[in-house]
């Protein structure tokens, strides 16, 4: 998990920087075991590790494909109850293995990666518009899933010291 060229191209740069923090992001869950990742470890907050690594799954897939491609998201998204949950991905978690929300995240990121690679211009536009009716690009797409991820990473950071924490003295 190297650190992005330092002399990369735009596109390269952006690509990196985004796969750099998703690795980080996965690295993470390697020492996590399925009760921590599912345990609310942080007081005024009902934000766990799965859930967190679940939102992110989720966030990919409606960038990547719900808007820059404008297709049906995929599952366990289409069929997630949104209207009775908004939040369904953060508290649904508990549900999942560690394995299983690394698994949701790792499918996700590679359909990301899929989906953009049909795109030849960072400045290609998205073909659903956001923010009601305005329109963005696989470059704005790109920088704002760079932001989504670097700031959950740290929110992933917050957790895994409160869980270290927690642990049993040996």
């Amino acid at each position: 998990m190297n650190y992005p060229d330092t002399t990369a191209g735009e596109r390269d740069s952006l690509e990196q920087f985004l796969d750099f923090h998703r690795n980080r992001l996965l690295k993470g869950l390697d020492e996590v075991t399925d009760a921590e990742a599912a345990a609310r470890v942080l007081p005024a907050t009902d934000m766990t590790i799965g859930g967190l690594v679940k939102h992110l799954a989720a966030v990919e897939d409606l960038w990547f494909s719900r808007k820059l491609l404008d297709v049906p998201s995929s599952e366990p998204w289409h069929s997630a109850p949104f209207d009775q949950d908004p939040d369904w991905e953060w508290h649904s978690a508990a549900d999942n293995t560690v394995a299983e929300v690394r698994q949701l995240y790792v499918d996700a990121c590679a359909t990301s990666r899929a989906v953009a690679a049909q795109f030849a211009s960072l400045d290609d536009q998205a073909k659903r518009p956001s923010f009601g009716d305005h329109q963005v690009s696989l470059r704005w797409i790109y920088l704002h899933m760079i932001e989504e991820t670097a700031q959950h990473r740290g929110h992933l950071d917050l957790l895994l010291d409160a869980v270290r924490q927690a642990r049993p003295s040996r």
